[in-house]
């Protein structure tokens, strides 16, 4: 059986007055997919983010997450997505079982199944032999970005849009995310909509990519393709960043 598509966008379209954001962007997500979303700054990538999660309303066109339209739900969506921002915005002076406790109580879970859930985000992030007593303040940059993670995971978000989450941080906290990102969806299912510039990262981890230029989607599909399209061979032979630069100058 093939597996659902859980984001579906039909023509997909924002226009600011007379500036075209985003135009006719069409694509589907299937269900525990890493889906790599690349292109340069101003591409359309944080509108179209800002589309599917109902923060704003397209001019034209729909999409679709888990059956249901952001646009005319945007509160029953945000219920099923996990957004990890470039900058996430924690309580400073808790510590990271309080922030988690906040989150289980925000979304209506019950106090013990939340600690149960807690222990065991902590855990797969690899945050919970830390000291319990450490403030989010004295994080490093990887603990925050593995701390959003956790609160994806005590959300039970079943899609999660991460944008740039291994931005700034040291080899081994890049691996880290990067082996837990491909755990969320090969052991829990999760759809994951991955937004970075860190183009040897997504061809390490993603099953497709899709390329933005200028508002237009101008490239989908898994990085062989997208080679063999350009090139007329497979991955092995040109990087995704060759491929990418690729289609940029020929944008």
């Amino acid at each position: 059986m093939s597996p659902a598509p859980v984001i579906v966008t039909e023509d997909l379209t924002k226009i600011y007055r007379h500036q075209v954001a985003v135009e006719r962007l069409n694509f589907t997500v299937n269900e525990g997919e890493i889906f790599g979303f690349l292109g340069p700054n101003g591409a359309g990538k944080t509108t179209t983010l800002l589309m599917l999660l109902g923060l704003t309303e397209p001019t034209r066109g729909r999409a679709r997450i888990l059956g249901i339209d952001p646009a005319r739900e945007p509160i029953k969506v945000k219920s099923k997505v996990g957004y990890l921002q470039e900058n996430m915005g924690f309580y400073a002076d808790l510590t990271a079982r309080q922030m988690l406790r906040f989150v289980a109580e925000l979304n209506g879970i019950g106090r013990r199944p939340a600690e149960a859930r807690i222990e065991q985000a902590l855990q797969d992030v690899g945050l919970a032999d830390d000291d319990p007593r450490k403030k989010i303040a004295a994080f490093s940059r990887g603990m925050r970005q593995r701390l959003g993670i956790a609160e994806l995971l005590i959300r039970d978000s079943r899609v999660a849009f991460l944008d740039e989450p291994t931005l700034g941080l040291d080899p081994d906290a890049t691996q880290r995310i990067m082996e837990l990102i491909q755990r969320l969806a090969r052991e829990q299912g999760m759809t994951i909509l991955l937004s970075s510039h860190q183009l040897h990262q997504v061809q390490k981890i993603c099953d497709r990519v899709g390329i933005m230029l200028r508002g237009r989607l101008v490239a989908d599909g898994p990085i062989d393709q997208l080679a063999r399209e350009k090139f007329g061979v497979d991955r092995e032979e040109y990087t995704l960043e060759e491929i990418y630069m690729k289609y940029f100058l020929e944008g």
